[in-house]
């Protein structure tokens, strides 16, 4: 058994998760230091053992949060963790003491780690006869539960969440997948031109290499009346003031006209309005 978490406190992420685990201790003795006698020890069972038991109880603890587990294979996170340590000792003065250690690592559907590698640990004592092997399970069941408390689970639930705005996820990159709360924004393009019946163009000027700048896309003609969603790869809240909308109005027998805008000014806004008056080429 172990401590059962806060329920449903992840529940409605966008994405899944999916676990593996993998037992990667150098020293698989579930007691390893003993010092109350040199001649025998108590006996200690894990059933099932470790490689199906910590990944069948961290499941159901993550299902008890609420995370939705194994949901897609196609845009399922996934979490990775290895077993490090899982033991624990007799100490004279001190009794049973409990060690749990895993490394932790979140990947995302691309499996591009997300969250880097981090170990998580479990430390428990518990005082009684040294000759106990309940009070040794007792231990290590406390030093499980702890290493698992110890997870930083609000980190690994970010990954999976679109916030409602971006400034909630300032440095969370568009890749073009609609992860990101920037490629939930609508923006309303209002362009007009006097005369009307000019063409509209717009592409992206970037001053940052996370975001690239782009050849120009049609719009339609002037008077221009639309909604457009934000998928501009390598684009952050952080970095949008860097990167600039550059529109471009144009029309035979009339000068070209261009106007520029800064992004972070548009995602704030959800807006782009503006009004050329266009001069005749003489």
């Amino acid at each position: 058994m172990i401590d059962n978490p806060q329920a449903d406190k992840y529940a409605n992420l966008e994405y899944g998760i999916r676990l593996n685990v993998q037992d990667g201790r150098a020293d698989q003795r579930l007691i390893q230091v003993y010092d109350a006698s040199a001649i025998s020890k108590p006996t200690v069972n894990v059933n099932p053992g470790i490689g199906s038991f910590v990944p069948e109880s961290m499941r159901r603890y993550m299902r008890t949060m609420g995370f939705n587990m194994d949901a897609d294979v196609a845009t399922d996170y996934l979490m990775q963790v290895t077993i490090k340590d899982f033991h624990t000792d007799w100490l004279s003065g001190i009794g049973w003491n409990g060690t749990v250690i895993m490394e932790v690592k979140v990947f995302d559907h691309n499996r591009t780690v997300v969250y880097p590698a981090t170990n998580v640990a479990g430390r428990a004592n518990v005082s009684g006869r040294a000759q106990s092997g309940t009070l040794a399970q007792q231990a290590i069941n406390k030093a499980y539960a702890n290493a698992l408390a110890d997870i930083d689970w609000d980190r690994v639930a970010y990954f999976l969440h679109r916030a409602n705005s971006p400034k909630q996820e300032a440095n969370k990159q568009v890749k073009g997948e609609g992860d990101t709360a920037l490629e939930h924004i609508t923006v309303h393009w209002r362009i007009n031109s006097r005369p009307q019946g000019a063409d509209v163009e717009w592409r992206v000027v970037s001053q940052t290499p996370e975001v690239k700048n782009q050849n120009g896309n049609y719009l339609e003609t002037t008077p221009v009346e639309t909604t457009e969603t934000i998928n501009i790869k390598g684009l952050t809240y952080n970095n949008a003031g860097n990167v600039q909308i550059e529109i471009r109005c144009s029309k035979n027998g009339y000068n070209t006209q261009i106007k520029k805008f800064s992004l972070l000014s548009i995602i704030d806004d959800n807006n782009v309005s503006t009004m050329f008056n266009l001069v005749k080429d003489e």
